[in-house]
């Protein structure tokens, strides 16, 4: 007999997704009414023409209505869909007048300070089976966590579909963390943050006919970061601290490189540039579907592992078993990357489909052919 919880969750789950997506044409539109286009302007942008963004209010309305629906309205709860609010408010804004970097990043202090004080906070850490407590510290490090993964999930927004489907992937990893320490409440929450994301991600992904903008991408890391601090930084194990710094690996890592690259060109932190992982993908010669297939791979490796580190998962001989299964992926995701490096191999592995990969020797091979098939049509015309 199926159990009743999986069926409320699998019902909360097409909820969250059929909002998502009925809501996005709907945003599409006001985007265009309020002139929250995004324009290129730059070899930053990989998009050619304007692009309706403010997506992620399609993301946040299906998560904030379904959780008021399905979830306990706790305390906790309420201070995460306030705050949610508060920082999609700030996306909408920057959305449609473009607001300066550093008025951002002080009003993402502000909401996280208010999250700490609404009781969602880092106040102890655990590591080797042990409990040390933050004391006055729990405040600064929950605010650089709050505001550093919001802006890791915008900074990674840079390809069709990247910061929905790490921030999916994200939440899949939290999901499986938290059901395995017995947390129902906020697997509940992972998986409706799951459906948004999916019923976004179709109009996404590329060609996207939507970016989900500010709105989205801090909306996105803000949530994911009061999940992470309830469901990942309170869990009883002795790597819990490694846990949630492997779910979100490839967002913060990006951050992090492009802060310090950039503090060291003597440039603002936020001055935009072209040096993200996946900008760096695309100069090597992938395709935006590659680009982002390659990072979802990792982000959904780094989960893995995660997931891995659970005492659940492996009660013997975890970190060698967490490790092997570390270099086993790593062995695997380096042939793959070899593969694909070439547009041949690329091909011949079945990984994607042609249409996608240009191959000058083929595409010069296939003009050959086409003149030659046209002289034969022309002398056979003569001849007649």
């Amino acid at each position: 007999m199926i159990d009743n919880n999986l069926i409320y969750a699998v019902v909360a789950l097409i909820c969250s997704v059929l909002l998502a997506f009925s809501l996005t044409p709907a945003v599409r539109v006001l985007a265009f009414k309020i002139g929250a286009i995004d324009v290129p302007k730059d070899n930053r942008r990989m998009h050619k023409k304007p692009i309706p963004r403010m997506g992620g209010l399609a993301i946040y309305l299906s998560f904030c209505i379904t959780c008021l629906l399905f979830c306990n309205v706790s305390k906790e709860l309420l201070v995460m869909l306030s705050g949610g609010l508060l920082i999609a408010t700030l996306g909408i804004l920057d959305d449609v007048f473009r607001l300066s970097a550093w008025l951002k990043f002080f009003v993402q202090i502000a909401i996280a300070v208010g999250t700490y004080f609404g009781g969602i906070r880092i106040d102890r850490l655990s590591f080797g089976g042990r409990y040390f407590s933050l004391g006055f510290f729990a405040i600064p490090i929950t605010v650089l966590w709050i505001v550093g993964l919001s802006n890791a999930f915008n900074f990674v927004d840079g390809l069709d579909g990247l910061s929905c489907g790490l921030s999916t992937i994200s939440s899949i990893s939290i999901l499986c963390v938290v059901l395995l320490q017995g947390d129902t409440s906020y697997a509940l929450v992972a998986l409706i943050l799951i459906g948004a994301c999916c019923g976004f991600l179709p109009f996404n992904r590329h060609p996207a006919r939507i970016f989900m903008g500010d709105t989205g991408a801090l909306f996105l890391g803000y949530t994911l970061a009061v999940i992470s601090v309830q469901g990942t930084f309170k869990m009883h194990t002795a790597l819990s601290i490694l846990v949630p710094l492997f779910i979100f690996a490839v967002p913060l890592a990006d951050t992090v490189f492009a802060v310090i690259r950039r503090l060291l060109s003597g440039k603002s932190p936020f001055a935009a540039d072209r040096g993200h992982f996946h900008h760096r993908l695309v100069d090597m010669g992938f395709t935006q579907r590659e680009s982002v297939k390659i990072l979802y791979s990792i982000c959904g490796m780094f989960g893995l592992v995660a997931v891995f580190m659970c005492d659940k998962i492996f009660p013997r001989y975890r970190l060698v078993k967490t490790i092997s299964i570390v270099v086993i992926a790593l062995i695997i995701f380096i042939v793959i990357l070899a593969i694909m490096k070439n547009p041949m191999t690329r091909l011949h592995s079945g990984l994607f489909e042609e249409e996608e990969i240009h191959i000058p020797e083929l595409e010069n091979k296939k003009e050959d052919n086409d003149n030659d098939g046209q002289s034969k049509d022309a002398d056979e015309g003569k001849n007649e």
